[in-house]
């Protein structure tokens, strides 16, 4: 199982009717996806399929800050439009590019909980060191608002910030992993909303940037806690999963390490993510056991037997 968890997707999002004092309205403006934005979707769907990738996820790129009252899931409607393909899942993901204006808050606050809970994974994109210690140290902690995804800007002229060992392993321990969008190394066109905001390059200039930058993400990660992904906005771009690895192989990564960077390490960030949705990051509901209910043999062996309560049930030779 092949996972691409960054399929990039544009849509212009309208204005929202205001009230008499300018107040926003009430109802969410509704995104109307015509026909032929809908089938270019399901073209690249079906060239990633092709290439053997059955995770994919859609990503809309927002900059500096989600402001409640403007922000638009374009990604709901798209998604209920698709076409459903047996075991083929589609995830809905969120890019916020941080930059100085970001440093005083982009909108992950608890207030926005019920925003962010209709995305399946929120992704940091520092442009700054501020932001970037932020995403490391703070946002990768579990809770509500976890971004689970850093993605770097490697198509820039140089990092905006130095890579520290002790961000760097703190985030991985955290359980947040660090983006390598292959796109980069084709020298590829990147997504627009990213240019815009300066948060990556197009041109053979960012093809020889990626491949610096690159290197040095994998020197201080030492090729772990990597998630490799396509970023790609053109078809001609997109490669198979095996080809991508071999890219981030040449730059020092571990042949297994390479693998999972499209198979395992996504997989647990996909069922990671979903701990932003339930207490405190506990995946399983929990279950009481009242002394003096369960007392008979065989309900105790099968108690026994559930993984989640052999810890707590005793033994005949721990009694």
């Amino acid at each position: 199982m092949f996972f691409d968890l960054n399929v990039p997707i544009k849509k212009t999002i309208p204005r929202q009717s205001t009230g008499k004092k300018g107040k926003q309205a009430a109802s969410e403006p509704a995104v109307n996806w015509v026909s032929a934005e809908i089938a270019a979707v399901e073209e690249r769907i079906d060239l990633l399929i092709h290439l053997g990738y059955t995770v994919i996820g859609l990503s809309q790129t927002v900059n500096k800050k989600v402001d409640a009252k403007t922000h638009v899931n374009v990604l709901n409607q798209l998604v209920a439009q698709l076409r459903e393909r047996p075991g083929i899942v589609y995830l809905k993901r969120l890019n916020i590019i941080l930059d100085q204006d970001s440093e005083k808050g982009f909108g992950l606050i608890n207030a926005n909980v019920s925003l962010f809970h209709t995305y399946d994974l929120i992704a940091l994109v520092p442009t700054t060191h501020n932001t970037f210690s932020l995403a490391c140290l703070t946002h990768s902690l579990p809770s509500p608002l976890t971004a689970h995804i850093i993605s770097l800007p490697l198509t820039l002229p140089r990092l905006p910030y130095h890579l520290k060992h002790t961000l760097t392993r703190t985030a991985i321990k955290n359980g947040a992993v660090f983006e390598i969008n292959y796109v980069g190394a084709l020298g590829g066109e990147n997504d627009a909303s990213l240019v815009e905001a300066d948060a990556a390059e197009n041109g053979p200039a960012a093809k020889r940037n990626w491949w610096a930058s690159t290197r040095e993400l994998v020197r201080v990660t030492k090729g772990k806690g990597l998630l490799l992904s396509g970023g790609v906005v053109i078809d001609g771009d997109l490669r198979a999963p095996r080809d991508a690895a071999n890219l981030i192989a040449v730059l020092g990564v571990a042949q297994d390490a390479a693998h999972d960077a499209s198979t395992k390490t996504p997989k647990s960030i996909v069922i990671r993510a979903q701990t932003r949705k339930t207490y405190r990051a506990v995946l399983s509901e929990a279950k009481v056991v009242v002394p003096g209910e369960a007392t008979s043999e065989k309900t105790l062996k099968r108690l026994r037997e559930d993984s989640q309560l052999a810890p707590i049930i005793p033994t005949k030779k721990q009694k």
